[in-house]
C-alpha cells in the first residue's frame, strides 16, 4: 500500500469520463489517497465512446453510495470546472463519513457541486432545445446536420436522446469539441468541427418559421432564457428566432392596445381587460422562476384606484395563497395604512416581480432577491397594470420596486419623502419595504424606522 501522503496521478480518457474518474477514485479510497495528493489528467487518446466500461481495478474499495450521489456525480463530471474530479472525491469521502451529507443544502461543498450539476442540466436542455438540423444531400441519400457549441462535455450524454428521437434519418451533430454520427445502423464519434463545416439555411425552415408563428404566445415566451439560457450565440442556428423580435412586438402591441381600448373608448371594459391581462400572467414564463414557484402573483384591488403601492416579490405565503401582501410584512404594511389614514380596499397593490425567489434549506423556502434580468422581464407586467388603473400616485416599497418603476437603480435614502416624476409620466414616491423593518433587530430602531414608513404613507396621500 502507497503511503497516505504519496501523490498519484489518474488519468483519464476524456473531459467526460465517469467511469474512469470512479475507477480511479475506488483506487484512491482503497489505497487511503487523499483527494488532495492526486492529480486528474485527461488523456490526448479518445476513449471508447459507445464501448463497455472499463472492467474494475483488482482490489478496488468496496462501498456503497446512494444513487443521488451517483446520478449527482454524473452530471458534474460534464461540467468544465477544472477542480470538478478533486470536488467530487472530496465530497465522496466525506459522504461515506456522513451518509446523511447531501441533505444539508447549506453545506458549501454539497452546493458547489450542485451548482455544477445543474449548469450542466442547463446545457444538456439548451442542446435539446435549440439544436436545428438542415438537409444535406449525400449520395446514400439525405443527411440532417446540425451545428452546437455547448458551453460543457454534455455531446456524448445527449447522444441518446437524439438516437431516440431520430432514429429513423441519417443525422450529425457537430460541435467544436467532438461530433456525432447516425446512419440509421451505428452511432459514431468523430472529431471537432468548425460552424463553416456546417451548412447554411434550407427550404425546411420556412415551415419552421410558420409553425412558430403559429403557436407564438408572449406571456409564454421564455424571454429569461432567450437572456440568459440561450446566448445569442445560438440564435443564429435556430430559423424561428428571426420572427422573435417582430412577434413580441406584436403582441405587446395587442396587450397594450387592449388596455387603452378599456381606458379610452366608449364602452371600455377595465375589469374585463384586468382579468384577461391577469390570465396571460398566469401562464409567464418570461423568466426561469416560473420553473419553481407555485404560482403567479398577480396584483389586486380597484382598477380605479387613486394610489397603486409596489412591491418587491411574493414572499412564501403569497406564492402559496396566490395573493399579494399577506405575509407578515403584509401584515405590518396593513397597519401603517391604517395609521397613514389610507383603506387599503381602496388601493392596489402589486409586486415588481410576480414569483415567488428563493433558496431551499432544508424545509425552508428563503427569499432571494431578484436580479436586473428578472426584474426587468416582469416590468412588462408593471407598466400595464399601471396603464390600466392610471393611479394618480404610484409608491415604490423598496429598491426593487423603485428599480422596476423607473428602469434603473435608484438611492432610497437620497429619494425617499418625496414626489418623483416617472418616465413616461406620473407621480411616484419611494420609501422603505415592510420587510426592511422586520429585519431590524433593535425595538428602538425598529419603532423609529416604522414611524418614518407611516410618515411616508401619509406624506404619499395626502400631500
Amino acid at each position: 500500500m502507497l503511503a497516505a501522503d504519496a501523490m498519484r496521478e489518474i488519468a483519464l480518457d476524456a473531459e467526460d469520463d465517469f467511469d474512469g474518474w470512479r475507477e480511479g477514485v475506488r483506487a484512491a479510497v482503497r489505497d487511503g489517497i487523499a483527494p488532495e495528493r492526486i492529480v486528474w489528467r485527461v488523456g490526448s487518446a479518445p476513449g471508447e465512446l459507445f464501448g463497455e466500461a472499463a472492467p474494475a481495478a483488482a482490489g478496488a474499495a468496496s462501498f456503497t453510495v446512494p444513487r443521488a450521489f451517483v446520478d449527482l456525480a454524473r452530471k458534474a463530471i460534464l461540467h468544465s470546472d477544472r477542480e470538478r474530479f478533486a470536488l467530487l472525491h472530496t465530497l465522496l469521502v466525506r459522504l461515506l463519513a456522513r451518509p446523511g451529507l447531501l441533505d444539508d443544502a447549506a453545506d458549501p461543498l454539497v452546493r458547489r457541486v450542485e451548482g455544477l450539476a445543474r449548469e450542466v442540466r442547463r446545457d444538456i436542455h439548451k442542446m435539446r432545445a435549440f439544436v436545428r438540423f438542415r438537409e444535406v444531400a449525400e449520395p446514400e441519400g439525405a443527411r440532417f446536420v446540425a451545428w452546437f457549441e455547448p458551453d460543457f462535455h454534455i455531446v456524448r450524454a445527449n447522444a441518446v436522446f437524439f438516437l431516440d428521437r431520430f432514429a429513423s434519418m441519417r443525422w450529425s451533430i457537430l460541435t467544436p469539441e467532438v461530433s456525432i454520427h447516425w446512419d440509421g445502423a451505428t452511432l459514431a464519434e468523430g472529431p471537432g468541427a468548425t460552424k463553416a463545416d456546417a451548412p447554411d439555411g434550407d427550404p425546411v425552415e420556412a415551415m419552421w418559421q410558420s409553425y412558430y408563428a403559429a403557436i407564438f404566445n408572449p406571456a409564454r415566451l421564455k424571454v429569461g432564457m432567450m437572456l440568459k439560457e440561450m446566448p445569442r450565440k445560438y440564435w443564429k442556428n435556430m430559423p424561428e428566432t428571426a420572427l422573435v423580435p417582430q412577434l413580441i412586438a406584436g403582441a405587446q402591441a395587442r396587450e397594450a392596445g387592449m388596455v387603452e381600448t378599456a381606458r379610452t373608448k366608449p364602452g371600455g371594459n377595465i375589469e374585463a381587460a384586468w382579468a384577461a391581462l391577469r390570465e396571460e400572467a398566469m401562464s409567464c414564463t418570461r423568466c426561469p422562476l416560473h420553473e419553481h414557484a407555485t404560482q403567479t402573483v398577480f396584483g389586486e384591488g380597484p382598477v380605479d384606484a387613486a394610489m397603486l403601492f409596489v412591491g418587491e416579490q411574493p414572499g412564501d405565503q403569497e406564492d402559496l395563497a396566490g395573493r399579494p401582501f399577506v405575509g407578515p410584512a403584509g401584515q405590518l404594511f396593513d397597519r401603517a395604512l391604517a395609521e397613514a389614514g389610507i383603506d387599503r380596499d381602496t388601493i392596489y397593490v402589486t409586486n415588481a416581480v410576480k414569483h415567488f425567489k428563493f433558496e431551499q434549506r432544508g424545509k425552508r423556502r428563503i427569499h432571494a432577491k431578484p436580479d436586473a434580468g428578472e426584474i426587468t422581464a416582469c416590468r412588462w407586467w408593471i407598466e400595464q397594470e399601471r396603464a390600466l388603473v392610471r393611479p394618480k400616485r404610484t409608491v415604490a416599497l423598496g429598491a426593487t420596486a423603485a428599480r422596476s418603476l423607473f428602469g434603473k437603480a435608484v438611492t432610497i435614502s437620497r429619494e425617499r419623502g418625496r414626489a418623483l416624476e416617472l418616465p413616461g409620466g406620473g407621480e411616484a414616491w419611494i420609501t422603505v419595504h415592510p420587510s426592511y423593518l422586520l429585519r431590524l433587530p433593535d425595538p428602538t430602531a425598529r419603532a423609529e424606522e416604522y414611524a418614518r414608513f407611516v410618515a411616508d404613507l401619509k406624506a404619499a396621500a395626502h400631500t
